[in-house]
């Protein structure tokens, strides 16, 4: 096993890893040894396919606040968010626009030579700064050249598949990785750690996420004794592309897209009437399913019935400028020209609104782990995020996380050589001489169908006990997998093993919360208790590992601004 030494090692190479990376290099003025690890190609992370917009007041001269973006993002969250949190958020986050625009990002303009904003479901203002549809792409550029530019110790482990992280002593300690592209074992030592390695999205089968993001980051945390928050709270996005799931943004609606049944009718109005189409995400996606489920829309394929998207009416012009990605991929994907006709979507696991648990730094109870972006739960988003708050949240805790790590890292010394490194090689090994019956592919796709049906838009005691239980069969089978690949280099087979267990214990937590929470709130939407009930249930889920599964406890919310009220749009 080779041993590298590090000041402050970075897992995740998105938005929040990158910006992270950044600040703490800035923080530290280059001398600080960072380690950037990615389980790919560095500039391959998930965030490229952030499209619409990063959310900030810039405004305030023309009827945008503080005290409003604030008020927006709690009474998305359906009052679970902490709203301190929120509160520093918004104050944060125009710093981070006016960064990257000073760093050369191509943000789209006014005439007049504004940074242009556009409206965003659930927002009271068009406060969605965006660089055409191509936001998070283009933010990721920015930052990797900046990062490139003024870094003189960055330390890049591309294809660097990360198997666990190390506590020992209540320190991080080190991480354990296979190094893809050379066939190694290798342990990663740091005084600090980031984390930020996304969400989990792939738990699920139909879904906007790319194939990588299994929930690795969150389960190794979670294993490694740190506390996951409101896994339960699963968004799901009202325009996932039919038949693959591709996110069609919120921005085509925040441009003036249309949503219609297979009767030709606008049917928000039923539902929002004072939003509309740019209600918040768990609105207009219930909404949706409500008409597809009393038989107002298309027969779609392999159960997956659908409604329309209509761009038609916003004309060409307007679609190549603002929403080119979009054409492009309709086009590519399905045959589909938006121009002329209106495209097949239904609501997409799309983001998980619980993960980490840190305070408002991104500080996690452990010392020297940081953890930032969808990964963590500050609890900026609590039952419900509102579009284009998660790359702000990215930006905004990337940076808070380096600047801390930082500090920390000018003063302190790492832990001492892991004891448990060599048993955690002793898995891996185990793992790849093992002769099991049970293939792991298989239990992957049954774990994701499962999710499907039983943590879905709306979602019931029984199915959640079923699907509960069914998590907990395929745990145990997970135990007798084997490899076709008995390799290290490039071993595709093991690593997707590797994940599928780790999609199971995020599974089991997220089913296990839901369950338990015997109320609706944001997207946990219960057809056997339907409203939502401050009374048992304004507080956080909190859970940690135990050999026999999920422990759960509760946590109180932070109400300093607002008390919750009943939320109507």
């Amino acid at each position: 096993m080779e041993v590298y030494n590090h000041d402050l090692i970075i897992l995740g190479t998105g938005l929040a890893g990158l910006r992270a990376a950044l600040e703490a290099s800035q923080q530290s003025k280059g001398e600080l040894d960072i380690a950037l690890v990615s389980k790919l190609q560095l500039m391959r992370a998930h965030s490229v396919a952030a499209e619409g917009g990063t959310a900030a007041v810039m405004r305030q001269d023309m009827g945008d606040s503080y005290e409003l973006h604030a008020w927006d993002t709690v009474k998305g969250s359906d009052f679970l968010a902490d709203q301190d949190v929120v509160d520093f958020f918004v104050h944060e986050m125009p710093k981070e626009i006016l960064h990257l625009d000073h760093w050369g990002i191509p943000w789209s303009r006014t005439e007049d030579g504004h940074i242009a904003q556009r409206p965003f479901g659930g927002h009271s203002y068009p406060r969605a700064v965006f660089a055409a549809d191509k936001t998070g792409h283009l933010e990721m550029q920015t930052l990797y050249d900046t990062l490139m530019k003024h870094t003189k110790k960055i330390n890049r482990y591309d294809e660097g598949f990360v198997t666990s992280i190390l506590i020992e002593n209540g320190r991080f300690a080190g991480l354990t990785m296979i190094d893809m592209i050379n066939g190694r074992f290798v342990l990663i030592r740091g005084k600090a750690l980031i984390l930020a390695t996304g969400g989990a999205g792939q738990i699920f089968g139909f879904t906007t996420y790319s194939e990588t993001v299994t929930g690795d980051g969150l389960a190794m945390a979670y294993r490694a004794g740190l506390t996951l928050k409101d896994m339960e709270f699963i968004q799901f996005h009202p325009t996932g592309l039919i038949p693959s799931g591709i996110l069609m943004t919120e921005a085509c609606r925040g441009e003036g897209g249309t949503l219609l049944n297979s009767n030709g009718e606008r049917f928000m109005g039923n539902y929002a009437p004072s939003k509309m189409e740019l209600a918040p995400r768990d609105m207009v996606s219930r909404s949706e399913m409500t008409e597809i489920e009393a038989g107002r829309g298309f027969p779609g394929p392999d159960g997956l019935d659908y409604i329309h998207l209509d761009l038609r009416h916003l004309g060409r012009a307007k679609l190549l400028e603002r929403l080119p990605l979009i054409r492009e991929v309709t086009i590519k994907h399905i045959g589909l020209d938006p121009i002329d006709k209106p495209i097949p979507i239904r609501p997409v696991a799309h983001y998980t609104m619980g993960g980490v648990h840190t305070d408002i730094k991104g500080h996690t109870p452990i010392e020297n782990i940081w953890a930032a972006g969808e990964v963590a739960c500050v609890s900026l988003h609590g039952a419900n995020r509102l579009g284009a708050n998660s790359t702000a949240e990215c930006l905004v805790w990337g940076r808070v996380a380096g600047e801390e790590a930082a500090r920390y890292c000018a003063n302190a010394s790492a832990a001492e050589m892991p004891k448990t490194a060599e048993q955690e090689w002793a898995k891996i090994e185990a793992l790849i001489q093992s002769k099991g019956t049970e293939d792991h592919y298989q239990i992957r796709k049954e774990l994701r169908k499962n999710l499907d049906a039983t943590m879905g838009v709306f979602r019931t005691g029984e199915q959640m006990e079923a699907g509960l239980k069914k998590i907990r069969e395929l745990k145990e089978r997970y135990k007798s997998i084997s490899l076709k690949d008995k390799s290290l280099r490039y071993n595709t087979d093991l690593e997707r093993a590797v994940e599928t267990g780790f999609m199971i214990d995020v599974a089991e937590v997220a089913t296990l919360g839901a369950l338990t929470r015997t109320e609706s709130r944001g997207g946990h939407a219960r057809r056997d208790y339907k409203v939502r009930d401050d009374e048992n249930w304004l507080k956080h889920t909190m859970a940690t590992y135990t050999e026999a599964g999920p422990k759960l406890s509760y946590s109180k919310v932070d109400i300093s601004m607002w008390k919750p009220v009943e939320r109507k749009y």
